[in-house]
């Protein structure tokens, strides 16, 4: 019924229960500012966008569970309740709030992302390619000091091999992001959602936002 759950993954019933449980933790004050509304409404339907803002980590937490299990993952050793840590602000910038909490979360979320970043595979014509593109991140001390313009002495930028491995590590990381997200469009594609539980987003239901 209904009433009995937020959701339905394959068919299987994610309980209302485990919303109110994560709801009723004490969220990082930056995923709390996202969780809601970002204006004057009522108490009423800030309550609304924060139980459909904690379905989706529940829901991408339940996702990710699975999945590991499919791939073989070692499972997190609890996987209820979830570990609450801080959410860095650049990640909430960089993945939206939904993301980066599921991922701060999750710790089946961060074991499917480290497996999917050690899958990636970085061409060298992309490192160099973003080396030659971003001089100006790779300043050396010195240059930075004296605020050089780094395109009129090459000896004020750090040579390519010394950068290639932090570079490739960048790319590799933004990389396994994109599955990420890749992968959760697809995870959650069938995903059946209660009355009051959806996407905070979702343009079906009256007070949807699109801040993430």
């Amino acid at each position: 019924m209904t009433g009995e759950y937020a959701a339905r993954v394959r068919g299987e019933a994610i309980p209302k229960q485990h919303v109110e449980i994560f709801l009723g933790a004490s969220l990082p004050r930056g995923a709390r500012n996202c969780a809601t509304s970002h204006n004057d409404a009522a108490p009423a339907r800030r309550i609304r966008q924060q139980r459909r803002w904690a379905t989706q980590i529940v829901v991408i937490h339940d996702l990710a569970l699975r999945t590991c299990a499919e791939r073989g993952l070692a499972p997190p050793d609890a996987p209820e309740p979830m570990q609450l840590l801080t959410i860095p602000e650049t990640d909430v910038a960089d993945l939206g709030s939904i993301v980066a909490a599921a991922l701060a979360h999750s710790p089946a979320a961060r074991a499917l992302l480290a497996a999917l970043e050690r899958e990636q595979e970085i061409p060298e014509t992309a490192v160099r390619d973003y080396y030659d593109r971003n001089l100006d991140r790779y300043l050396t001390p010195d240059a930075l000091r004296r605020g050089v313009d780094p395109y009129t002495e090459p000896s004020d930028i750090q040579p390519y091999e010394q950068v290639r491995d932090a570079i490739t590590r960048e790319l590799r990381r933004a990389a396994a992001r994109r599955a990420f997200f890749d992968w959760l469009d697809q995870a959650r594609a069938d995903v059946v959602y209660a009355e009051g539980h959806e996407h905070p987003g979702d343009p079906t239901h009256q007070d949807h936002e699109h801040r993430h």
